[in-house]
């Protein structure tokens, strides 16, 4: 499959050894130098981002809020020559799906594209196409979740893959670690909070979601505990 990603990057040179890399990898690349001429190409729905926190003008989290608004679905990866704790931590709290701190291989940047893409867009369906969980019908390929009276609800690509990952090991005890590498991936430097961070997320979007807390240990999806009247 033929991905479109949107590079955002000020840094002319950079920008376009970046492009050239991600570019032999079959991908079709719109590069840009500024946030506001992203900011425009918004709604042309990429496949995924690639931003640079640190933009002369509209930076990488107004970006990325932006970004989400209309399409919630879309991985995001974060590059920055700032804090990286910090950078990463705010990332992850508006959506982000991966981080590189500057500098970095653009070989690092590229297992890490073709890692999140697979991840997001694998053509292979691990479960049926729809699965319900009362009150709520959710398809894995198409990775759309419909509420009551087929209202869809938004979720990001992180809540997303959580939500996956909790239906796929339905009333096993999961501990934040594994929630942690199934999720972020293994190249996750963090803390397990933001796994507690991501669950209450997905909780308020989804009430109806029966999300146990294991105290001291993790979660478990059990069962719905309403069921539709026979």
């Amino acid at each position: 499959m033929s991905y479109t990603i949107n590079l955002v990057e000020d840094d002319e040179n950079l920008n376009r050894l970046l492009t050239s890399y991600l570019e032999n990898e079959g991908w079709e690349v719109k590069p840009f130098l500024t946030g506001l001429a992203a900011q425009e190409a918004i709604k042309n729905n990429p496949h995924l981002w690639i931003l640079d926190i640190m933009l002369p003008d509209l930076d990488g989290y107004q970006l990325i809020e932006e970004i989400k608004k209309y399409t919630p679905e879309t991985p995001v990866i974060f590059i920055s020559a700032r804090d990286a704790d910090l950078d990463r931590i705010i990332g992850l709290e508006k959506g982000s799906d991966d981080y590189l701190a500057k500098p970095f291989s653009p070989r690092e940047l590229i297992i890490r594209t073709r890692k999140l893409l697979a991840r997001i867009y694998s053509e292979q369906n691990r479960f049926e196409d729809t699965i319900d969980y009362y009150p709520y019908k959710i398809s894995l390929p198409k990775r759309t979740v419909l509420a009551p009276k087929d209202q869809p609800v938004d979720l990001t690509s992180l809540e997303f893959e959580l939500l996956s990952f909790l239906l796929s090991n339905k009333q096993l005890a999961l501990a934040r670690e594994q929630i942690l590498t199934a999720v972020w991936g293994n190249n996750f430097f963090g803390t397990d909070r933001v796994v507690d961070d991501l669950i209450r997320r997905l909780r308020k979007k989804l009430p109806d979601l029966t999300i146990e807390t294991i105290y001291g240990y993790g979660y478990r999806l059990v069962e719905p505990y309403v069921r539709p009247e026979e």
